[in-house]
């Protein structure tokens, strides 16, 4: 009789060890995935933030700019392609979009003294200079996340719990290929 106490012992035990286990591990990827969407959040702020300003810019430079349409006509189809992206790859390749887009129009207002020295238009580029490092850093501490993130959910036994428990590898926010690959600079 006492024996049969014994193993039923050890057998409630183990049990509780291995609830304990599960919830331990489940409620780590949960934090986790908290952390990565927080981190996202994060970057969709300050790509709103940047979203913002670009009409401001853009007013600014048609005030000085009368036959500069293209470039302005870009940077404004570039906004509304990163306002209206969904998901983490067409925000990242919308972002670069309006990055290239913004770099244009930056080349074409180095013909512009006027406008080079009108304090309206150094605010205006001050800021969205402090919003694209602030992008930067949110997109490093997302990828981060995510790379923790995705790491927790391959490793054994953790990787188990996650297949059963719906946790999904998460995407990076990474630049598009053609931004990858390194500018050849010609001074022929």
């Amino acid at each position: 009789m006492k024996k049969s106490y014994i193993i039923t012992g050890v057998i409630l035990i183990i049990i509780f060890a291995i609830i304990i286990f599960f919830v331990g591990n489940y409620n780590s990827l949960v934090s986790l995935e908290e952390e990565v969407d927080g981190k996202y959040a994060d970057i969709e702020v300050q790509l709103e933030r940047r979203a913002d300003l670009i009409p401001n810019l853009v007013n600014t430079v048609k005030g000085y700019m009368t036959h500069e349409n293209e470039a302005i006509e870009k940077v404004t189809t570039a906004r509304e392609n990163l306002v209206n992206a969904k998901g983490v790859e067409d925000k990242a390749s919308a972002n670069e979009e309006l990055s290239s887009a913004l770099n244009g129009l930056m080349v074409i207002v180095e013909n512009y003294p006027d406008l080079k020295a009108s304090t309206n238009f150094i605010n205006l580029q001050d800021e969205l200079a402090g919003t694209e490092n602030r992008i930067s850093t949110a997109r490093r501490d997302y990828n981060n996340a995510v790379k923790s993130y995705n790491a927790k959910i391959k490793k054994i036994p953790t990787n188990i719990i996650a297949s059963i428990s719906g946790f999904d590898e998460k995407e990076y926010f990474e630049a598009s290929e053609e931004k990858k690959e390194v500018p050849e600079v010609n001074f022929n």
